[in-house]
């Protein structure tokens, strides 16, 4: 059947653009007029993107795709720029307009009163267009230029608090990290573009390719890890996690945006849209499962020791994402559709943590967890929203987080990768810690505000509406892919293979997530275990931990320290060589004018003695050559 709906996928992203035109046109008279502006775009891509979701589950609806639009020709190649629009896209189609949609209304309350509100609410817009365009591309070459649009677009929001010093840092170190994993994806298109029958890129030539066998696998295996090593750097995957916990400087709604559904699950996203490619490589797999495991357990590790409340959840969406490519990584369809599907689930619990973080900054003007306390009584709202959001990320049953984390584990255990499973599973137990931690220490106990600014209070119904509706969202968006209904792995796969049910599996994952609940409890509210037990007793590791295992420093050390001293020396060899040459050739040029200048002094008698000086040379010269002639 064809589609009545998706032929007009091309205007989901043109509304946010439309908006972003209109907010930078008119500049700042608007005043907060424009929240309102974005708002409404943003809605009217997400109702669109609802039609063409609900008119793709409702029956056998063909793959769209349009791309007659001719951008460039190079020699006998033309490269043209259009949409597709599958059952991959279509869900995050809904996604990314549902999320930036809740994140608008939230941040019309988070940042009322900042004078510059519609520079911010124009730079979401640019934002959501260029991650809808990304998600909605034909072929690679569109998928690039959009994909560089957004972290351009991070770059913006990061550092939209531009007077803080930190916030430009980190906006300079998103840009940069980024650019290397973009270096990667890039030489990946260009190897891609040279072994594809007619220099092809578009995503179904690719599959036809890949299907056909017309790509060997060494060729296949160097192109996959090419693009997923940008896939690291959108992803933060490690080692390039870096930049990601260091974007938490920009305002609280776009750390939601850009960590839950957007900008972080782009990596993922192309993973799972170049699958055929890594498939058709057991090694790039195996590269792609062993990083994302690697990542899952390194970040949630870190994720303990720090005070940020904002940062804890920064490592937990880099732990989360870890998960995903695990599960991508795995290789089967239901472990793809898992992988998915836990994209689908952590994209509403996590913008929901990070909301609920933001609505308690709000009140308490502070981010360190240790200066909290006790604000679960005068923002009950908050608290309850956010117990939920943190039990859904600590795979309790039977919220969204336990099925989408339960699938991912199941099939590494089911499928023989038993070392993914198990730190998978201590990963799971890190995450449930961490954020029993972070509840028990901002939500429960006695106030630890160390500065009066003024009294606590819940936040605005602009704020806590989202809240709500992400809320109910983590409680019920589990059960479209448990082993008792595995629809939405026929939806995306077109099989009808589902989740082999493990008791086993579920019951450890539910077993070591309570096991981190408890301990957090005992630790941070029953104070029957000193929370400083290991800080005193094994400082080393705490150290570790709090400082990120040094990675930072590490790369300070051995490329920043490296690369400024190069950059000194080069600087010193412009000033002294290639600057010294132009300045000698100029001081020589004017050293000759003005000996020129003295000479021509104006004065009659110089010159007649010149003139005279210059006869007796001209007849010593004419002796002299008889002289020598004669002899």
């Amino acid at each position: 059947m064809v589609s009545a709906y998706s032929q007009y996928a091309w205007l989901i992203p043109l509304f946010p653009l439309l908006s972003f035109l209109i907010l930078t046109a008119v500049g700042r008279s608007l005043r907060e007029t424009g929240a309102y502006i974005s708002i409404v775009a943003v809605f009217a891509s997400f109702a669109l993107s609802v039609l063409v979701f609900w008119e793709r589950i409702g029956g056998n609806v063909e793959d769209f795709t349009w791309n007659k639009l001719q951008w460039l020709h190079l020699g006998n190649v033309t490269l043209n720029m259009g949409f597709e629009v599958t059952n991959l896209n279509a869900l995050m189609l809904v996604i990314v307009t549902f999320v930036s949609l809740l994140v608008n209304i939230y941040s019309k309350g988070y940042m009322h009163g900042d004078e510059r509100i519609n520079v911010f609410f124009a730079y979401i817009a640019l934002f959501t267009f260029s991650m809808l365009g990304l998600v909605i591309s034909e072929n690679l070459v569109q998928f690039y230029i959009f994909w560089e649009l957004v972290g351009v677009c991070s770059f913006l929001l990061v550092g939209f608090w531009y007077f803080k010093p930190e916030a430009r840092a980190a906006a300079k170190k998103a840009f940069i990290v980024t650019r290397i994993g973009d270096v990667g994806l890039f030489l990946g298109i260009l190897l891609l573009f040279w072994v594809m029958p007619n220099h092809a890129l578009d995503f179904s030539s690719i599959h036809n390719a890949l299907s056909g066998g017309k790509i060997s696998g060494d060729m296949a295996t160097w192109i996959a890890i090419l693009i997923f090593v940008g896939a690291i750097g959108k992803s933060g995957q490690f080692p390039l996690h870096t930049w990601l916990p260091d974007a938490m400087e920009g305002p609280t709604p776009i750390s939601a945006l850009i960590h839950a559904a957007t900008m972080v699950a782009a990596g993922v996203y192309l993973v799972a849209r170049t699958f055929d490619i890594f498939t058709a490589s057991p090694v790039a797999l195996t590269v792609v499962a062993v990083v994302g495991a690697f990542t899952a357990i390194f970040a949630a590790t870190i994720g303990t020791a720090q005070n940020d409340i904002k940062r804890i959840l920064a490592y937990s969406t880099v732990s989360q994402l870890g998960y995903m490519m695990m599960a991508l990584g795995i290789g089967t369809t239901v472990a793809y559709t898992a992988g998915i599907f836990h994209l689908f689930t952590h994209a509403f619990f996590k913008a929901l943590l990070f909301l609920g973080a933001g609505s308690v900054i709000h009140a308490v003007h502070t981010q360190n967890i240790h200066e909290m306390g006790g604000v679960g009584s005068k923002m009950k709202i908050t608290a309850w929203t956010f117990a939920i959001g943190a039990l859904a990320l600590s795979g309790i049953v039977p919220l969204s987080g336990f099925w989408s984390k339960d699938a991912i584990l199941a099939e590494a255990y089911n499928t023989g990768h038993t070392g993914l499973f198990w730190v998978g599973l201590i990963a799971a137990f890190f995450t449930a810690f961490y954020m029993s931690r972070l509840f028990f220490l901002v939500f429960m106990g006695k106030s630890r505000q160390t500065e009066n600014h003024g009294p606590v209070h819940e936040s605005p119904g602009s704020m806590t509406f989202p809240l709500i509706v992400l809320a109910v969202l983590a409680v019920v968006a589990g059960f479209v892919f448990t082993p008792f209904n595995p629809w939405l792995g026929s939806w995306l796969t077109g099989h009808a293979e589902e989740e082999h049910a493990s008791w086993f599996v579920m019951v450890m994952s539910n077993v070591v997530g309570l096991l981190g609940i408890g301990l957090g409890y005992l630790v941070y509210l029953k104070r029957v275990i000193p929370a400083d037990a290991v800080s005193s007793g094994a400082p080393w590791l705490y150290r570790l931990l709090n400082r990120k295992y040094y990675i930072d420093e590490l790369y300070q050390a051995i490329i920043v320290r490296p690369l400024r001293g190069i950059g000194s020396l080069l600087h010193l060899f412009d000033v002294y060589v290639v600057d010294g040459v132009v300045r000698l050739a100029s001081y020589t040029v004017t050293g000759l004018g003005r000996l020129g200048s003295r000479m021509q002094n104006g004065q009659v008698q110089s010159y007649g003695l010149l003139t005279l000086l210059g006869l007796l040379i001209l007849m010593l010269a004419i002796a002299g050559r008889r002289f020598i002639d004669a002899g």
